[in-house]
C-alpha cells in the first residue's frame, strides 16, 4: 500500500479527483436527497465516479462523505457505519495504486462564542465521523470547504484524537478573507502550528480570483499546498446551473499554480473527469519544488482574525501585562464575582495603547481558574482580533483555556519544574500553541548566564523527545531585579545574545522586574529594554501604557532597522516633545469611550446597551426614538464598518446581539405606541434540499434589528411552503438562501410559483454560489452578498 506521507515529501506532483455531488445527480442522485445516504444504497454508482477519475489521471480519490456528521445527517444515522462504507467504496475503486482521501465537510454550526457548540462537541462529532472513515481504509484525513478557523482547527484535533494519518485542510476564501475574517496566512500560520501536513484552498473561487488569495499565505507556508477551484463562477442557463470553464481552460489556469509551487491541485463544483485530465496533463512531467517561505520560520500567535509573529530581527512584540489581578482590587473583586469588565476595559486600552497580544491571568483568591479563564478568553475573543498568551500556574486551567481559542494562543510558562513539561509540552503541541520556556529546574534560581542556558538546552532536550517543534518555543530570559542582584541584567542580555545566535530561538522577559525596589523605575526600564532590544530580545511583557520604556522601544526599533521607513516611530511619535523626568505619552493611550447609546451598539456591549436604553426611558425618551435614534444609527455604522473590512463577522454578530437586547425591551413599547400597527413582514427560507441556514440566520438577526418581523420558515423549505407562508402573513418580502450548487436552481421554482399566482412579492437572494447574474437570470429582484446588503434591499423593497 503506498504511503501518502512519502508521496508529499518526494517530487512528484499529486493530482486529486474533482466534484462529486453533480456526477452523482447525473447518474441517479435526487434533487435535495443526502449524497452520503444515497451514495451507501448506490455503492456501484460512486465506486463508478472514483474510477472515471482514477482513469483520467487522479492519483487521490475523495470519500463521498463531505456531509458526513450528525450535524448533517438525520437522527438515527450510524454515523461511523456510514463513512467506513462510504470509505471503502472509495478503497474499493482506488485498489493499492492510489490514495483515498476522507472528506470531512462543515458542519453549519458555528463554536462558542459565535454558536452554540463547544469545540469539544464539535471535536466528538468529527471524531466519530473519522473512526468511519479510517476503519474504511482512508489514507489521508482531508477537511474541506471550511470558512470558520475554530472549526478546521477542530477537525485537526480530531483526527490527531482517532489515528496517525496525514491530515489536510482546506478552506474557502473570498478575496477579503474567510466568512468569518480569517486572511489566508492566518489560516496556513494556525494549521502549521497544528502541524498540518497538507493545507490549502477550495471552493468559492475560480482559478483566476483563488490565484491572489494563494498569493496571500505562499510567503509563509513551508508545507505542502493544495489548491482545487471550482470551473469558474456560476450562472444559470435554461434553468440549470453551469460552471462556464471548460477542461482546457481550466488546465490551462491551473498552471500558474503549478509555476507558484503548489504540490497537489484539482477541482472542486463544476468540475468533471475531463476537467481533471486535463490538469493530470499540465502536471505530466513537471516536478515539485518545495516553496521556500520568504520570512523564514518565526514564531507565529493566531487570533481568528490575524498573526503576530515572534522573531529574530523582527519588530519586538509588546505583550499586555495588565490583566493581572495582582495589585488591582477591582479586577480581583470583579473576577472573584465571575465578572470581566474591567478585564475587558483593561484589553481595550492596551491594544490602543500598542500592545499586539495580551497575557491573561485570572489568579485571584477564591477564583476557579478552570473556569474563569476560557470563560474570559471567550468574551476577549468576540470582542478583539488580538492573540492571547494564557497565563497560570494551574495545567488545568491552561488546558481549558486552550480549548477556548480559535487559533494558536501563547501558553505561559512551562519550566523545569518536574512533571511540567510532560503536562503540558504535548498539550501545546495538540493544540498548535507556542510556549514559553523559563529556565527554571528545582527551587533555585539560575543566577548567571551559563545557569539559565543549562536550563534552556535541558528543556529544549525534553522537548525534541516529546516530538514539539522549536517554532513554537519562546525563551524567558529571566528578567531578575538588580537592586539584589546588580549583574542580573548583564547576564540577561547575555542569555538573549546566545539564544538567537546559537539556537536561533525568539527570546522575551518580564520587563518591569528588573528595577523592583528603586527609584526611577520607568527610566530603568526604558534603558533595560534598549539595551534587551540590541541583543536581539524579541517580545517583552509590559504595560504598554508606560510612557518613557513605550517610546524608548520605538526609536530602538528604528537604529535597529526593524521598523522601514520609521513608518510605526512616525505615526507614534510625530508630535513627541521632550516631559523631562518621566517623558511624556506618545498619544493618549485609554480605552475607547462608550458614551452613547449608539457607541454601545458599535462596541458589541450588550450590558451598556441594556443599561442605556433604561436609563432613557426614565428620562422619558420615546422608544420609536430610541430605536432609530440611537440603535439603528449604530448598527448601520457597524455595516459600514463590516463592508469596509474593519469588522468581520465575529464583530457583527456581537454587535447584532447587543442591538437585539436592546430592541426586544423595546418591542412591547413599540407595539403599544403603534396601536396595533404591523411591522414589514419577510419570509426567509433555505430552499428545498439545502440544509445550511448559518448565513440565513445571520441575515434575520439583522432584519429583526432594523425593525422587520422576520418569518423564519428554516431550512429545506419547498417553494410551495415559502409562498403560501408570504400569503398568509403578508409579507412583502421573501428571502431566500442556497449554499449548494445543486440547490440554488430551487429558488427559481420559488420565483415561478410565485409569479402564476399573480402575487407581486419582492424576492432577494443570496449564498455562497448565487450571484447578481444568477439572480436576475430567475427572475429575482434582488441579490444580497451578505447580511448588510440584504437589509439594505429589503428596505428599498419595503419603501418602493
Amino acid at each position: 500500500m503506498p504511503d501518502f506521507r512519502k508521496a508529499l515529501a518526494d517530487d512528484s506532483i499529486i493530482v486529486f479527483d474533482g466534484a462529486m455531488g453533480t456526477l452523482l445527480q447525473a447518474r441517479g442522485l435526487p434533487p435535495g436527497a443526502s449524497p452520503e445516504l444515497w451514495g451507501l444504497e448506490h455503492a456501484d454508482v460512486v465506486r463508478s465516479v472514483h474510477e472515471d477519475y482514477l482513469r483520467v489521471g487522479a492519483r487521490v480519490v475523495t470519500t463521498n462523505t463531505f456531509g458526513g456528521t450528525r450535524f448533517k445527517l438525520p437522527a438515527g444515522t450510524d454515523i461511523r457505519a456510514l463513512n467506513a462504507g462510504l470509505a471503502r467504496t472509495a478503497r474499493q475503486a482506488a485498489g493499492e495504486g492510489a490514495f483515498v482521501a476522507g472528506s470531512v465537510g462543515p458542519t453549519g454550526h458555528f463554536v462558542e462564542p459565535l454558536g452554540t457548540l463547544t469545540m469539544r462537541e464539535l471535536v466528538d462529532a468529527f471524531a466519530l465521523q473519522i473512526e468511519g472513515l479510517v476503519e474504511g481504509g482512508a489514507d489521508l484525513i482531508i477537511a474541506e470547504t471550511h470558512f470558520d478557523l475554530a472549526e478546521a482547527k477542530a477537525v485537526v484535533l480530531a483526527a490527531r484524537r482517532v489515528c496517525d494519518l496525514p491530515v489536510a485542510v482546506l478552506m474557502t476564501f473570498e478575496p477579503g478573507g474567510s466568512l468569518t475574517g480569517t486572511p489566508s496566512a492566518t489560516f496556513a500560520d494556525t494549521m502549521q502550528n497544528l502541524g498540518v501536513e497538507l493545507l490549502g484552498i477550495n471552493c468559492g473561487l475560480g482559478p483566476e480570483q483563488m490565484l491572489d488569495v494563494a498569493k496571500g499565505f505562499l510567503p509563509r507556508i513551508d508545507v505542502p499546498f493544495f489548491i482545487k477551484p471550482n470551473a469558474g463562477l456560476p450562472r444559470l442557463e435554461n434553468g440549470v446551473t453551469v460552471y462556464p470553464m471548460g477542461p482546457a481552460e481550466f488546465g490551462d489556469r491551473m498552471a500558474a499554480f503549478l509555476d507558484m509551487g503548489a504540490k497537489c491541485v484539482s477541482g472542486c463544483c463544476g468540475t468533471t473527469p475531463a476537467h481533471i485530465e486535463a490538469l493530470a496533463k499540465q502536471a505530466a512531467g513537471r516536478a515539485w519544488v518545495r516553496p521556500e517561505p520568504s520570512q523564514g520560520r518565526p514564531l507565529v500567535l493566531t487570533s481568528r482574525s490575524k498573526s503576530v509573529c515572534i522573531g529574530v530581527g523582527l519588530p519586538a512584540v509588546c505583550i499586555g501585562e495588565r490583566i493581572n489581578p495582582t495589585g488591582k482590587k477591582v479586577l480581583t473583586e470583579e473576577l472573584q464575582a465571575g465578572q470581566f469588565t474591567e478585564a475587558l476595559r483593561l484589553a481595550e486600552e492596551q491594544i490602543q495603547a500598542g500592545a499586539r497580544v495580551l497575557d491573561v491571568n485570572v489568579g485571584a483568591p477564591m477564583v476557579q481558574e478552570e473556569t474563569l479563564l476560557p470563560a474570559l478568553v471567550k468574551q476577549l475573543t468576540a470582542r478583539f482580533l488580538s492573540p492571547l498568551c494564557l497565563d497560570s500556574t494551574k495545567p488545568e486551567a491552561i488546558e481549558e483555556a486552550l480549548w477556548a481559542v480559535p487559533g494558536s494562543a501563547l501558553v505561559n510558562s512551562i519550566s523545569g519544574e518536574p512533571g511540567r513539561m510532560d503536562q503540558l509540552g504535548p498539550l501545546c503541541k495538540l493544540h498548535g500553541a507556542p510556549f514559553i520556556l523559563l529556565p527554571l529546574a528545582g527551587k533555585k534560581l539560575p543566577v548567571t548566564a551559563a545557569e539559565r542556558i543549562a536550563a534552556i538546552e535541558a528543556l529544549l532536550i525534553q522537548a525534541e523527545a516529546l516530538g514539539i517543534p522549536k517554532r513554537l518555543i519562546l525563551v524567558d530570559a529571566l528578567a531578575l531585579t538588580v537592586s539584589s542582584k546588580p549583574e542580573a541584567a548583564k547576564h540577561c542580555l547575555e542569555t538573549i545574545r546566545h539564544c538567537a545566535a546559537v539556537w536561533g530561538l525568539p527570546t522575551t522577559l518580564g520587563l518591569s522586574n528588573i528595577s523592583f525596589g528603586l527609584p526611577a523605575r520607568e527610566l530603568l526600564n526604558a534603558t533595560f529594554m534598549a539595551m534587551c532590544l540590541g541583543a536581539g530580545m524579541a517580545a517583552h511583557i509590559s504595560n504598554p501604557s508606560t510612557p518613557l520604556p513605550r517610546e524608548v522601544g520605538l526609536a530602538s526599533e528604528v537604529m535597529l532597522a526593524r521598523d522601514p521607513q520609521a513608518a510605526r516611530f512616525i505615526e507614534n511619535c510625530a508630535d513627541w516633545k521632550y516631559g523631562g523626568g518621566a517623558g511624556a505619552p506618545v498619544r493618549q493611550v485609554q480605552a475607547k469611550a462608550v458614551g452613547t447609546l449608539r457607541e454601545a451598539v458599535v462596541a458589541g456591549r450588550k450590558e451598556a446597551v441594556l443599561s442605556m436604553v433604561e436609563d432613557a426611558l426614565t428620562a422619558g425618551k420615546a422608544p420609536q426614538d430610541i430605536l432609530s435614534g440611537e440603535l439603528i444609527p449604530g448598527i448601520m455604522d457597524v455595516g459600514v464598518l463590516y463592508e469596509r473590512k474593519e469588522y468581520f463577522l465575529p464583530q457583527l454578530l456581537l454587535s447584532a446581539e447587543a442591538m437585539q437586547a436592546g430592541y426586544e425591551r423595546l418591542t412591547p413599547l413599540l407595539e403599544a405606541a403603534a396601536d396595533g400597527g404591523k411591522r414589514p413582514g419577510i419570509v426567509l427560507a433555505t430552499v428545498e434540499g439545502d440544509i445550511h441556514d448559518i448565513g440565513k440566520n445571520i441575515v434575520g438577526l439583522m432584519l429583526r434589528n432594523h425593525g422587520f418581523e422576520v418569518i423564519d420558515l428554516g431550512k429545506d423549505v419547498s417553494a410551495e411552503r415559502i409562498v403560501d407562508a408570504a400569503a398568509e402573513s403578508g409579507a412583502k418580502v421573501i428571502g431566500l438562501s442556497a449554499l449548494m450548487t445543486t440547490t440554488m436552481v430551487r429558488m427559481e421554482d420559488t420565483v415561478k410559483l410565485l409569479r402564476s399566482r399573480g402575487m407581486d412579492q419582492k424576492v432577494m437572494v443570496g449564498g455562497a454560489v448565487v450571484s447578481d447574474s444568477f439572480a436576475r437570470a430567475i427572475g429575482a429582484d434582488g441579490h444580497a452578498a451578505d447580511a448588510v446588503e440584504a437589509v439594505r434591499l429589503a428596505k428599498r423593497f419595503v419603501d418602493a
